[in-house]
């Protein structure tokens, strides 16, 4: 069974080398479903509390919302890097709140005090759903990710990795020492 839940997202981005309108810098509402697959456990009726799916990738995903997100090898990125210099915001601002954990991988980096994502490939649904799903693999048992922006959307299945072991007190996947990150429910 799976556990679902979704996040808007907020982003600025533009389609390097595109021939159309998508060339130009533009923004969306981005809508991120992510699905956790598990058995149901037993000791809370439910697969993996949403809310706990949400607070575990909100930690990540937050640098994509009220971001923008262009590809390394974009000639604005120089450009808007300067001007965020000049403004006195490239190394973040007090009003920055919603500032995720940083992030490098194969295909994205994370400047959350620039709120800026810088991407190997052109930020499309697809790229996205790539993006989301190597930052998150580790963190939850992600069978299907979705995501559609405008017109647009794609999404992708997984192959579970089986049953976790979870808390019966809450739900939540226990660490490696079989006690629960939440409430401290011990194996």
């Amino acid at each position: 069974m799976r556990s679902i839940t979704t996040f808007d997202l907020q982003y600025a981005h533009r389609f390097l080398g595109f021939q159309g309108e998508a060339q130009y810098l533009h923004g969306h509402t981005g809508i991120l479903t992510i699905e956790v697959e598990d058995t149901i456990n037993t000791g809370v009726n439910m697969v993996y509390p949403c809310n706990e799916i949400q607070k575990v990738a909100w930690d990540v995903l937050k640098n994509f919302d009220h971001a923008l997100i262009l590809r390394e090898d974009d000639p604005l990125l120089p450009a808007i890097l300067a001007v965020y210099e000049k403004q006195g915001i490239k190394d973040g601002h007090k009003q920055n709140k919603m500032k995720g954990v940083a992030f490098k991988t194969e295909l994205a980096t994370a400047y959350p005090d620039s709120r800026l994502v810088v991407t190997k490939e052109t930020m499309t649904v697809e790229g996205m759903i790539k993006i989301v799903y190597d930052l998150l693999k580790d963190k939850l048992n992600i069978a299907k990710l979705t995501f559609t922006s405008g017109v647009n959307a794609a999404s992708q299945e997984y192959s579970s990795e089986g049953t976790k072991d979870r808390c019966p007190l809450c739900g939540i996947e226990l660490d490696q020492n079989g006690v629960c990150p939440k409430c401290g429910y011990k194996k």
